[in-house]
């Protein structure tokens, strides 16, 4: 799977979305066939898988740990399961956010850890039974949705208000991962995050496919004492700007950027230039909770960075509070009649 996506991707299609889109219709061929033909193994809890319809970041974090926290106010016991990309370790793993670090684990790993149990598995199915044996009565999948090898029973799809679908072109023509009209068929609930219209053709084609569609917003956790500071912000994840959109309503000038690629680890010279910069210019610095675990463990000056960096903290809220406690019904549902109908199968066989 891709990792970076072009800045054409995210732009009305042109000569290079053109050129590249019989490499596309082969993509799309394969991930498609992938979708239905997959054998997905059986969980013994529950499974959310939170998934996007295109390659780079559109609120899947945020989403997984607001569902967490909704799973343990109805007194569950969620664990999350990740693949634990950028990470450096390929057996099943518990993550202890006191002991990895995020070249062994992830970022995104390191950050669910904070709130529950979580498990990095190159293999989904070992990783599912690795979290119920650590007594998780739900699980909840942090991507997966097109790949897994994993029965799902609730795969709530997140997109961007702002950005949508891109181009709308497959990969590599476009940032869209398996063929929409098959992506629609496996999704259980749609979730656009954010204002903007980009969406909203996905989302009218959910409705007539009968998806339930969910919205909520990214809200910042305090930070207010930022209004009138000047800043250096740096981010290294899919939608940077995002992140600079953030800084800016919450009152601060951004006199400076820093850009890295997404789950990139900032190189010695990188965390040099922030800090001399910074210093020079007077800013303060201030970066995103992915970044910040990124740099934790790293040598030279990166524990300096740490200690001048301020962390912009978000939540995903949806606009329907009882929204998530609903997803979590449902994916408990669909579970207990996954279960009987396993039951009954191996009854008649």
């Amino acid at each position: 799977m891709v990792s970076e996506a072009p800045p054409f991707w995210w732009r009305k299609p042109d000569w290079r979305a053109w050129g590249l889109s019989p490499f596309s219709f082969l993509y799309g061929r394969i991930a498609g066939h992938r979708m239905v033909h997959a054998h997905r193994a059986s969980a013994r809890a529950p499974v959310i898988c939170i998934g996007n319809f295109t390659v780079g970041g559109a609120g899947k974090t945020p989403t997984a740990l607001a569902l967490a926290k909704a799973a343990k106010a109805k007194g569950l016991t969620p664990g999350f399961l990740s693949r634990g990309y950028g990470g450096s370790l390929d057996v099943t793993t518990v993550v202890d956010p006191a002991h990895h670090h995020a070249t062994a684990v992830g970022d995104e790993p390191l950050l669910l850890a904070r709130e529950a149990l979580t498990v990095i598995a190159r293999r989904r199915a070992e990783g599912a039974e690795r979290l119920v044996r650590e007594g998780a009565d739900l699980i909840i999948m942090d991507d997966g949705f097109q790949s897994a090898h994993l029965a799902i029973d609730y795969a709530l799809v997140v997109i961007d208000a702002g950005r949508g679908i891109g181009n709308g072109y497959l990969v590599p023509a476009g940032p869209v991962r398996a063929p929409l009209r098959t992506q629609l068929l496996y999704a259980s609930g749609i979730l656009k995050v954010g204002d903007g219209s980009a969406a909203d053709r996905v989302v009218r084609l959910a409705a007539r496919a009968g998806k339930p569609f969910f919205t909520a917003a990214v809200k910042v956790r305090g930070q207010e004492d930022l209004r009138g500071r000047n800043v250096l912000a740096f981010a290294g994840i899919a939608d940077p700007s995002k992140f600079f959109r953030t800084v800016e309503t919450l009152g601060a000038n951004i006199a400076a950027t820093r850009t890295f690629g997404d789950h990139e680890h900032p190189g010695e010279d990188d965390v040099s230039d922030i800090l001399d910069l910074a210093s020079r210019e007077g800013l303060e610095i201030v970066t995103t909770s992915k970044d910040y675990v990124r740099l934790m463990g790293h040598h030279g000056r990166a524990d300096e960075l740490l200690g001048r960096c301020r962390v912009i903290e978000i939540d995903m809220v949806f606009e329907d509070p009882q929204a998530p406690s609903m997803i979590i019904d449902k994916a408990i549902a669909a579970a207990r009649e996954r279960r009987l109908r396993e039951g009954s199968s191996v009854r008649s066989g």
